[in-house]
C-alpha cells in the first residue's frame, strides 16, 4: 500500500492533476488509507497531493467605498472605530490596535453570492446556505469575443453546447462562470448595459445539466425589464454569482472553486471570496509557500488613514 500511495502522488502531481475519476480515485486511496495504512481517515494525503501546489487565482474584487453600486442602494461609507469609553478613534499609541467601521447600504454589491431570498422570502437566506458550497468543480464558458461585438450580448443556449462540444458535459452539480471581460475596466465600468446571460442559458444549465449556481462579471444577471434570468433563478431557489473579475485567468475546464462566504443572519446577499483551484502547471495564480503567508509580510510604508479616499492606504 506504501507504495501504491506514493506512485499516486507522483503521479498527481506529474501531470495527471485533471481531476478525473482516474486521480480522483488515487487521491481517494491516499485519503482514506494514509502513508502507513492504518492511520484514520484523512483528506491530508490528498491536499499534499493535489493541492499543496496548485495554483489559485482570486476572482474577487476589494471591496472600497466608491466601487460600483446600483444607484438605489447609496455609497458605502467606511471610517475609523471609535472607542465608546473615550470618544476617540482607536489608535496604535493609545490603545494598541486600530479597527473600522463600515457602513454598509446593501449586501447585494461587489463579488457575491445572491440567496434565493433576495427574490423569494420562502427559499434560503444567506446564513441558511449550506456549508457544501465551499468546493466544487468550476467551468468557465467564454463568450468574450460575442461582448467585445455587443456589450449586450447574453450568453445562449447553443453558446453552452459548442462550449460542451469542446470540452464535454459540464458535470453535474459544479460552478459554471461566464467570462465576458466586463470586469477588466472596474470600477470604471457600465453597469447600464453589460453582458447578459438568458433566461433560456440559465434554465438549461439548472434544469438540463444540474449545476449548483452560474456566475456572472457583472452586477446583474440581464438587462429585460424585469430581471428576467436572476428573478426564475432566485424565485426558484437557485443561488447565483455577480460580480466576479479574472475569468481570463482560468482555463475553461479542470480547477475547483472554493467559496467562503461569511453568515449574516437574514441577509439576502454575501460578501464573497471566490477562488480558483488550478493545476500546478497553469500559467497564472499563486501556489502554497511561493509568498509569505505566516508571518505575511511587512511593508515598508505602514497602513494610515487616509481621509480623502476614505479609508486605509500604504499612500
Amino acid at each position: 500500500m506504501r507504495g501504491f500511495v506514493v506512485s499516486a502522488a507522483a503521479a498527481a502531481l506529474t501531470g495527471l492533476l485533471m481531476l478525473d475519476s482516474s486521480v480522483l480515485a488515487s487521491s481517494a486511496e491516499i485519503a482514506i488509507h494514509g502513508a502507513a495504512g492504518n492511520k484514520p481517515p484523512s483528506f491530508w494525503g490528498a491536499y499534499d497531493a493535489l493541492f499543496a501546489d496548485a495554483k489559485y487565482v482570486d476572482l474577487t474584487h476589494t471591496i472600497t467605498p466608491d466601487m460600483p453600486i446600483w444607484r438605489g442602494f447609496g455609497n458605502l461609507t467606511f471610517s475609523p472605530s471609535v472607542n465608546k469609553l473615550s470618544g476617540e478613534a482607536f489608535a496604535y499609541d493609545t490603545d494598541g490596535f486600530v479597527a473600522t467601521a463600515y457602513k454598509l447600504t446593501t449586501d447585494q454589491m461587489g463579488t457575491q453570492l445572491d440567496a434565493p431570498a433576495h427574490f423569494n422570502p420562502y427559499f434560503a437566506a444567506s446564513d441558511e446556505i449550506p456549508a457544501t458550497f465551499a468546493l466544487r468543480k468550476l467551468v468557465v464558458i467564454d463568450m468574450s469575443p460575442q461582448a467585445a461585438k455587443n456589450s449586450s450580448y447574453a450568453l445562449t443556449v447553443d453558446d453552452i453546447l459548442d462550449w460542451e462540444n469542446t470540452y464535454g458535459r459540464i458535470p453535474k452539480r459544479s460552478v459554471v462562470f461566464v467570462r465576458s471581460d466586463w470586469s477588466k475596466t472596474w470600477p470604471y465600468v457600465n453597469t447600464d448595459v453589460f453582458p447578459q446571460v438568458s433566461l433560456e442559458a440559465v434554465q438549461f444549465l439548472h434544469l438540463q445539466r444540474d449545476i449548483l449556481f452560474h456566475g456572472h462579471e457583472p452586477l446583474d444577471t440581464d438587462m429585460t425589464p424585469n430581471f428576467d434570468s436572476e428573478a426564475w433563478l432566485l424565485k426558484h431557489g437557485y443561488a447565483q454569482a455577480e460580480g466576479v473579475t479574472n475569468l481570463h485567468l482560468v482555463p475553461p475546464t479542470g480547477c475547483l472553486l472554493s467559496t467562503g462566504f461569511p453568515k449574516f443572519i437574514g441577509g439576502v446577499g454575501n460578501y464573497v471570496r471566490y477562488v480558483a483551484i488550478c493545476q500546478p502547471s497553469w500559467t497564472y495564480g499563486v501556489a502554497p509557500g511561493t509568498t509569505p503567508e505566516a508571518p505575511l509580510p511587512q511593508y515598508s510604508v505602514p497602513l494610515l488613514w487616509n481621509d480623502a479616499k476614505g479609508h486605509r492606504s500604504r499612500d
